[in-house]
């Protein structure tokens, strides 16, 4: 397609965050394809929920929030969750028309005339007084790097790609990542593997009781503290801890979640640390999390020198016609909830007034 068309508002990224975005734009008044449009890249409804591992069952999951206007209720906590939430954003699509547009892979955002941004996609070129950016981080799987790392003669993954744990069978698995998914997958893949090692770079804190809403908006504000200095996001588990359920318990009662300190090298056959204690391993999973997925951006040069984007709510400081929802504070489902309603009130003033003329 050689023309562009022109649209109000664009949002990129039908996950939890780019369909309640969507849902309150045609709340206020917003028609789909005539004043804005939604795209993603994925192959069908779900966000990143379509890639989970299908033994990441509906009942493993926690603080699943219901999209706004919608909820899911009576679904089978034995049924994976990819399954589950792919089957509740289709209906929530067709439901409210949302007129997603899939698969279309955008590649740039860049300035336009009269004060307007051209989003330039594998479908063509949009136009628009402003964008909502929601595409998540499944797509940027964070690998860190370690001295060896390409000599290891056996198998790497990361999160992204894991399967479920009967691939391991047999195997002797090193799982690097201290987070919600290493837990997950030791807990998964111990019965199976001939051994399991679990290593993080920092003691992993364990937490006990509820997590009440006190304690959500405490971390949310940490989060949202460096997202406010420009500096690249943590996640919110990454300042709650992980929960002491039964699982966890049972996991450290066990020795299957003996953490050990991070090694210092990979060796052919394992991983090694100063000292000369080794490891041998057939596998090392890297559940070591996801990087924000907006190099789509860069040619608004929106980035900071802390290496993220400042944003204040959700709107870019450095560019008002630009928010951002599922990044930083509001990269939960309930954070992102909020956070496109809020930038659709954002959006709704902007438009209002004279469009902004480009710096």
């Amino acid at each position: 397609m050689n023309y562009t068309r022109e649209v109000e508002v664009v949002v990129i990224g039908a996950g939890q965050a780019g369909l309640a975005a969507a849902h309150h734009l045609r709340r206020t008044g917003f028609e789909p394809e005539r004043d804005f449009v939604v795209l993603d890249h994925a192959p069908g409804p779900g966000g990143a929920w379509q890639f989970r591992w299908p033994s990441l069952t509906y009942g493993k999951v926690h603080g699943m929030h219901s999209l706004p206007g919608m909820e899911l209720t009576g679904a089978d906590p034995a049924r994976p969750s990819a399954e589950v939430v792919s089957a509740y954003f289709a209906d929530y699509e067709r439901t409210f028309d949302l007129r997603v547009r899939r698969p279309v892979d955008v590649r740039a955002v860049r300035e336009g005339e009269g004060g307007r941004l051209l989003v330039e996609t594998s479908a063509g070129t949009w136009s628009t007084r402003a964008l909502i950016n929601a595409t998540g981080t499944w797509d940027r799987p964070f690998w860190p790097r370690y001295p060896g790392q390409e000599t290891f003669r056996g198998r790497q993954l990361h999160t992204a790609r894991y399967a479920g744990p009967e691939e391991f069978a047999g195997q002797r698995v090193v799982v690097v990542g201290g987070g919600a998914s290493g837990t997950q997958h030791l807990l998964e893949i111990a019965p199976y593997a001939a051994s399991t090692t679990w290593v993080t770079r920092r003691p992993p804190v364990f937490r006990e009781g509820p997590f009440d809403e006190d304690a959500g908006r405490a971390a949310v504000a940490l989060v949202e503290e460096r997202v406010r200095q420009g500096l690249a996001p943590r996640s919110v588990v990454s300042v709650t801890g992980l929960p002491l359920n039964d699982a966890i318990r049972a996991g450290l009662e066990s020795g299957v979640l003996d953490r050990q300190p991070m090694f210092d090298r990979i060796t052919p056959d394992g991983v090694e640390w100063d000292g000369g204690r080794r490891v041998a391993a057939d596998v090392i999973l890297w559940a070591t999390g996801f990087r924000a997925a907006i190099d789509h951006l860069r040619p608004l040069r929106l980035r900071e020198a802390g290496g993220g984007i400042r944003i204040d709510g959700t709107r870019a400081v450095a560019d008002p016609r630009v928010h951002l929802v599922g990044y930083g504070p509001s990269a939960s489902t309930i954070g992102a909830n909020r956070a496109g309603r809020s930038a659709v009130r954002d959006i709704r003033r902007l438009l209002a007034g004279p469009a902004p003329v480009a710096a």
